[in-house]
């Protein structure tokens, strides 16, 4: 029953989607020849990050001393406020608040396209940012062991900033996604703001070495710059999920509707009475309030009436009981003798 009631809502979700207006045709963003430098030199600057901390030079020195100068301990006003303000770059919260947002707008558009391309630049986050810091296994600040070191490979997974990537590409792919210029840019300072803040709040709480923030930002720009790759892939999927729906309307349409069953009532299907209540029903109501309670009670009790009484017939020839010879016939008319 609950699945049926699933089915039916979904297909008035269809239903409304199909009756809104067409809405205006949304570009697509290019690979451009701009984006494609941008690229480069983010991946290069991804790259000397990378360098700079194996190699233990001047960035992780830095990383000492931003740490030891606690932030946090300088401006302990802030404290209370950045520690909501980090929450936009978890990506649980800040990935539902987005998904909300891109769901409506496919909604209205009548696209899949928001939604799906946000899917993939996650799928893609995970993969590159999860594989760094697998493969480093940097630890944070507070878990330090040795001052001047880059602890790498100690099992940590804080290299690059997963915080600062997720509220680049979360918050970023607003901007990617708007439909006008003006738009764009709005929505592209906005998310700037955010991204920067969040990594600059995790640097002032001590859970990230400023490093970690740097590669964080450069990844998560990495992903947005990329994705205009792969947007044939994205527009092949939501050709691939309509098609699927418009097999399954249409299972639907064809399915062969079955005959609810008649129910059975007694009214519609009389039990058979047996023919001695035949004939009571059809006595005639004087008759049957003639006769007294005791009657009643024995025709109710006895419904197949009682056995009808009949003479003794003695036989011709006598008894048929055979005569014993110790016995004399008893003679009624004889009288002992006093």
């Amino acid at each position: 029953m609950r699945t049926d009631r699933s089915i039916t809502r979904l297909e008035r979700l269809f239903a409304r989607l199909d009756r809104e207006p067409e809405p205006p045709k949304i570009e697509t963003p290019r690979m451009t020849r701009t984006r494609v430098v941008l690229f480069g030199a983010t991946l290069a600057f991804y790259t000397a990050i990378i360098v700079a901390v194996l190699t233990t030079s001047w960035l992780v020195d830095l990383d000492w001393k931003v740490f030891m100068f606690r932030p946090f301990q300088q401006w302990p006003e802030l404290h209370a406020f950045l520690d909501y303000f980090v929450v936009l770059g978890q990506r649980g919260p800040t990935a539902v608040m987005v998904a909300a947002w891109l769901g409506w707008r496919s909604w209205r558009q009548h696209t899949l396209r928001p939604l799906i391309t946000l899917g993939a630049a996650l799928l893609l986050l995970n993969v590159t940012v999860g594989a760094v810091k697998i493969g480093l296994g940097r630890l944070g600040p507070h878990y330090a062991t040795t001052i001047g070191s880059a602890e790498l490979y100690q099992g940590g997974d804080i290299f690059p900033s997963g915080h600062t990537a997720n509220a680049v590409v979360t918050w970023g792919i607003l901007a990617y996604l708007a439909s006008t210029p003006l738009t764009r840019r709005y929505l592209s300072v906005v998310s700037s703001v955010i991204a920067l803040g969040v990594g600059a709040t995790t640097v002032y709480l001590g859970t990230h070495w400023l490093s970690d923030v740097l590669l964080g930002w450069a990844a998560g720009l990495l992903i947005l710059l990329a994705l205009p790759w792969f947007e044939p892939l994205i527009g092949r999927a939501e050709a691939l999920i309509f098609a699927v729906r418009e097999r399954w309307r249409t299972r639907r349409r064809l399915a062969p509707v079955l005959p609810s069953p008649v129910p059975t009532s007694p009214a519609l299907y009389p039990t058979h009475r047996p023919a001695h209540d035949a004939d009571q029903l059809r006595e005639p109501v004087g008759a049957v309030a003639g006769r007294s309670a005791a009657a009643l009670r024995t025709t109710v009790q006895r419904p197949h009436g009682a056995r009808s009484e009949r003479t003794p017939v003695a036989p011709a020839g006598g008894s048929r009981r055979p005569p014993h010879a110790d016995r004399t016939p008893r003679n009624p008319q004889a009288r002992p003798v006093n």
